[in-house]
């Protein structure tokens, strides 16, 4: 273990980190700080939990120490992926340059923007922000990117996970080439490897060890259940938290739905927990991660994007309630514990879905965890299906039977009726035109208004269809009055002859507007005849008052 005295940093700074109780460099730290204090560009690979976030803090410190910050052009910039982890390199940057004049911004979301930008205004050397915020305000017009001297990319493989880096591209570009570039990851992928590719000048390639293979000061244990019914995980996790003596301890879950579903489960059974996840509001999420830091609160329900970063540096349990779907976010979970030579224990609830998953993290930590057994009769815990509860009881199919009954009654009653509604109206439409066209037309009766034999042959068509019965048609077509209409039926079936018969003698040609059709040469003496020019369905007698 090398000392921070013979890194090359400055009284000022080496005054910083004794204050805040550090002697000795880890390994990260001990590689990264003399290349970055030299102006080069470093390519940093190592897991969350190794100290690097010294490793980048510390030179840029001492690096910054002469110069002078302008408005809204800062000196140095700080991504990370997560607004947590923003906070804690804030946190991390103040403690170092206490003894300095440098100021510094941070920009993350679900805060006031205002602000930030009053802070940029003033002029800022330092400015630590995720990628969504600084853009935004970028777009604004708020900050200009061209004094950038340092540039930190922090957990470039979840900037990857997250969809980040077109933005970092875009940000990189934004920059000055001659800017120093400090780019640390965990993992490697073919993606983060292009993007070092591009926009790092030779830099210098430090690895450190994962910290999962610590395995004096992390105990790993498997528990496996027989069921992947989500109760049965949550029956199995309740059990574990109660045997162990929990002081505070971290929950991981895949997704953030399961976050909230299980936290709320741990309350309702008297256990202290709260979720933490991106789509709660940060002044939430604030207040709930300070409650777990300083004690008050003592299980955290977590997904990975929010936990990524966190540095917490006394945490005695890990509880993976699902099993990573990724490797290496195993590696992540379990070094929230074990810190700073401290004892911690890790536990993973193991359905049997998650064997593939398994696989890869047993495979990746190169070691067989110990398998532990819960006292649980799990004949009456979950269904044994699948996560989304597996098949359907027989207590749910009697509850379902009664209302497919009950729907299916009114469907066979309605499929009965159509077919008497549809026989019943093709005769009450043809019988009626035929016996209206065999009736004579009384020219002296006086014509009523146009609407009004419309609506008197229409009601009984209504009627009749509806009932399905075709005794209504010949006395309105014959001329016996009608029972609801005060209109005589002789007046109601001229019109409805007139209409019956002429109608159809009109041409195609008559209809579109053509030649004058027979119909309104034999109009009555009392209509008057309309025009060539006059559409097809206007040609009917309109009754004129003298």
């Amino acid at each position: 273990m090398t000392e921070f005295s013979k890194l090359g940093l400055s009284p000022t700074t080496l005054q910083a980190v004794a204050d805040t109780g550090y002697t000795t460099a880890t390994p990260i730290q001990e590689q990264a700080i003399p290349v970055a204090l030299a102006g080069r560009d470093v390519l940093g690979i190592a897991q969350t939990g190794t100290g690097k976030t010294a490793a980048f803090t510390l030179p840029m410190v001492d690096r910054l120490g002469s110069g002078r910050a302008r408005a809204r052009m800062p000196r140095a910039l700080v991504l990370a992926p997560t607004r947590e982890l923003a906070d804690q390199v804030a946190e991390s940057f103040g403690k170092y340059a206490r003894g300095t004049k440098l100021n510094w911004a941070l920009l993350i979301g679900g805060v006031s923007m205002g602000e930030q930008v009053a802070l940029l205004d003033k002029g800022v050397d330092v400015l630590i922000a995720t990628p969504g915020r600084l853009l935004d305000l970028f777009e604004r017009g708020k900050i200009l990117l061209t004094g950038v001297e340092i540039m930190v990319v922090d957990e470039a493989d979840r900037m990857l996970d997250m969809g980040f880096i077109p933005d970092i591209e875009r940000i990189f570009k934004l920059t000055p080439p001659r800017r120093q570039t400090l780019f640390f990851s965990a993992t490697m992928p073919p993606e983060i490897t292009r993007l070092t590719q591009q926009f790092l000048k030779d830099p210098t390639r430090i690895e450190a060890s994962r910290p999962a293979m610590t395995a004096d000061t992390i105990a790993q244990y498997l528990v496996r259940i027989p069921s992947s019914d989500p109760k049965a995980k949550r029956t199995a996790l309740r059990a574990l938290v109660g045997r162990e003596d929990v002081k505070n301890g971290i929950v991981f879950c895949n997704r953030k739905s399961e976050v909230d579903v299980v936290a709320k489960s741990l309350k309702q059974h008297g256990f202290d927990a709260a979720p933490i996840h991106g789509d709660l509001d940060q002044s939430l999420r604030t207040k709930t991660l300070a409650s777990f830091r300083s004690g008050e609160l003592k299980l955290l329900v977590a997904s990975d994007v929010a936990a990524r970063g966190w540095d917490i540096p006394d945490v005695s349990h890990v509880f993976n309630y699902d099993v990573s779907h990724h490797a290496d976010d195993y590696v992540h979970r379990i070094g929230r514990t074990g810190r700073a030579g401290k004892k911690g224990q890790t536990f993973m609830i193991v359905t049997p879905s998650d064997d593939k998953s398994l696989d890869k993290v047993l495979k990746l930590i190169k070691m067989d965890p110990e398998e532990l057994t819960l006292d649980i009769d799990w004949s009456g815990v979950g269904s044994g299906g699948s996560a989304r509860g597996g098949r359907k009881t027989p207590e749910r199919a009697e509850r379902k039977a009664p209302e497919r009954t009950e729907r299916k009654a009114p469907e066979q009653t309605e499929q009965a009726e159509k077919p008497q509604r549809s026989r019943g109206g093709r005769r009450s439409r043809s019988e009626p035109a035929v016996e209206a066209a065999a009736a004579p037309v009384d020219a002296t009766a006086p014509e009523p208004v146009a609407a009004a034999p419309a609506e008197q042959t229409e009601k009984p068509r209504r009627t009749r269809s509806r009932r399905g019965s075709n005794s209504e048609a010949a006395p309105v077509a014959a001329g016996v009055p009608a029972v609801s209409a005060p209109v005589p039926a002789s007046a109601a079936a001229a019109p409805a002859a007139a209409v019956a018969v002429q109608e159809p003698q009109l041409t195609q040609a008559e209809r579109r507007g053509g030649r004058k059709g027979k119909s309104d040469d034999q109009a009555p003496a009392k209509g008057s005849g309309f025009g060539d020019d006059v559409p097809a369905f206007l040609r009917r007698p309109v009754p004129v008052s003298s």
